[in-house]
C-alpha cells in the first residue's frame, strides 16, 4: 500500500493496490494480516464500479454495497480500522504462515510477545485446523481471514502439532500488534538485505535510509502483500532515475504512476519473491524486472492487480471497491497470472540464490565467513534463467491488505 500524501480525515483518498482486508484486517504482509477472500481470477474483470459518493451512503449501505457487489477485494472499515491499517497495526494473533504447494501449513514465524508466542506456538509446527475447519482445505488467503477477522479481544481456536505429537487444540484471544514493516540486515560487506513486509506509511523512506552506501542491495519482498501505492512507487524511486513504474485505468481514463528522478542506478539489485508477494509490491517487482532494473529470484508471485478505489463516509469509515487492474511498464497484467521470476530459486535456498546472484552482479560473491570471492557471472537484470522447478509459494496467514495513499495523478472516482 506508497508516498502520497497521507490519508487524513475528510480528504479525497488515493487508490489502493494491496490486498483488501476482511472486516478489520489490517496492514502485515502474509504474516498475518488480514487477508482477501480469495485469488483473483486472471479471467474475471472488475465489477462495474458503482457511481456513488462515499459520503453520501451509510455505514449500512457501504456494508450492504460490499456483500452485494461480488467484488472480491471489496472491504467497509471503520475509521480505526482504516488508520491501523495504514500506520501498520492490525488485530491478530501474531501468526505467519507457510504453505507448500499440496503440501501442509506450517507456522513459518511467531511475533514475539504475541499471544501465539504465549500460547506457545513455535515456528515448524503444522497448523491444523482454525475455528474447526480443516487448514489444508482453505485458501491462504482465507486463513489469513479466520485468524484477523475480529478486534482485539476477540478468540479465534487452532489446532496445532509438531512433527510427532498430537494435535494440541487452543483458543487464542486477538491483540493489537504493531507490525515491523521494514527489517535491514548485512548478509555480506557491504551488502544490505532489505525485507518489507508490506507499504504502510514510512516505508520507502526507510527502504531509502537502509540502501544509502551499500555495495548491492538484496530487496526481499517475500510475503509482502502490498499496501499504499505511494510507498510502493516512492521505493522504486530509491532505485530508478524517473520513468513509468506503472499505469491502471478507471472509467475509460489512461493514468500512470511515474518514479521520481534521482534514484541509484547504478547499486546492483536482487529482489526476492516468491507466493506471498502480491499487490503493490507485485507492482513494484514487475517495473524492476521490465526496466531492466533488478534480477527476481525466488518463484511465482500471487497474482493480485486489482485497482481498490478507496472513499471515506461521512463518519470518516472507508468504502473500498474494485475499479480496475494495474499494468507494468512493458504492458502486463499480473491479474491472476503473477510474475515469474527472472531466476526460480527450483530447490535452492532463496536467500542465498539472491546472495549468489548478487555477487554475479557485483563481479564478487561471499564465501561462508563473508568475504568476497570470485564468482561466475548470472543472468543480469531482465534476464531469465531458463526453465526450472518451481519453489512453492510461500505465505504467511495471508495477504496483508492495505489502502493505498493517493498516487500523484488525480484520485479515481470512487470504487477501490
Amino acid at each position: 500500500m506508497p508516498t502520497a500524501p497521507r490519508v487524513r480525515q475528510g480528504m479525497t483518498l488515493g487508490l489502493v493496490f494491496g490486498a483488501v482486508l476482511f472486516a478489520g484486517a489490517a496492514s502485515g504482509a502474509w504474516g498475518e494480516p488480514d487477508g482477501s477472500l480469495r485469488a483473483p481470477s486472471s479471467s474475471e474483470g472488475p465489477p462495474p464500479a458503482a457511481d456513488l459518493a462515499g459520503a453520501d451512503l451509510t455505514p449500512q449501505q457501504a456494508r450492504q454495497l460490499v456483500g452485494a457487489s461480488g467484488d472480491r477485494w471489496a472491504a467497509y472499515l471503520s475509521p480505526q480500522q482504516y488508520a491501523d491499517l495504514t500506520g501498520g497495526r492490525y488485530a491478530g494473533v501474531g501468526l505467519s504462515v507457510d504453505r507448500e504447494a499440496g503440501g501442509p501449513t506450517l507456522v513459518a514465524e511467531v511475533a514475539p510477545g504475541s499471544p501465539a508466542a504465549r500460547a506457545g506456538i513455535a515456528p515448524g509446527e503444522l497448523l491444523v485446523t482454525v475455528d474447526g475447519a480443516a487448514a489444508e482445505q482453505l485458501p491462504v488467503t482465507e486463513l489469513v481471514s479466520r485468524l484477523r477477522g475480529g478486534p482485539a479481544g476477540s478468540a479465534v481456536a487452532v489446532g496445532v502439532r509438531d512433527a510427532a505429537g498430537p494435535v494440541r487444540q487452543l483458543t487464542l484471544t486477538r491483540a493489537e500488534l504493531s507490525t515491523r514493516e521494514v527489517e535491514v540486515a548485512h548478509p555480506a560487506p557491504g551488502v544490505v538485505r532489505i525485507a518489507v513486509h508490506a507499504f504502510t506509511e514510512g516505508v520507502a523512506g526507510q527502504v531509502r535510509a537502509a540502501a544509502a552506501g551499500s555495495r548491492g542491495v538484496v530487496l526481499d519482498l517475500r510475503g509482502n502483500s502490498g499496501g499504499l501505492v505511494g510507498e510502493a512507487v516512492a521505493a522504486a524511486s530509491v532505485f530508478l532515475d524517473g520513468g513509468p513504474v506503472a499505469s491502471y485505468q478507471v472509467h475509460g481514463e489512461h493514468r500512470e504512476l511515474t518514479a521520481a528522478p534521482g534514484g541509484d542506478t547504478a547499486v546492483p539489485l536482487v529482489v526476492l519473491v516468491d507466493g506471498g508477494t502480491m499487490s503493490a509490491a507485485e507492482l513494484l517487482a514487475g517495473a524492476f524486472q521490465d526496466r531492466s532494473r533488478a534480477v527476481l529470484v525466488g518463484s511465482r508471485t500471487f497474482g493480485k492487480g486489482t485497482v481498490q478505489q478507496p472513499s471515506r463516509l461521512a463518519d470518516g469509515s472507508v468504502l473500498e471497491l474494485t475499479v480496475g487492474r494495474y499494468q507494468t511498464p512493458a504492458g502486463r497484467s499480473p491479474d491472476g497470472t503473477g510474475v515469474q521470476p527472472d531466476v526460480p530459486a527450483a530447490g535452492e535456498d532463496p536467500q542465498a540464490l539472491a546472495l549468489k546472484v548478487l555477487a554475479g552482479l557485483s563481479g564478487s560473491a561471499p564465501d561462508a565467513t563473508g568475504a568476497p570471492t570470485a564468482a561466475a557471472p548470472t543472468p543480469g537484470p531482465g534476464a531469465t534463467a531458463g526453465p526450472g522447478a518451481t519453489v512453492p509459494a510461500t505465505a504467511p496467514d495471508g495477504p496483508r491488505p492495505g489502502p493505498a495513499a493517493a498516487p500523484s495523478a488525480p484520485p479515481a472516482p470512487a470504487a477501490p
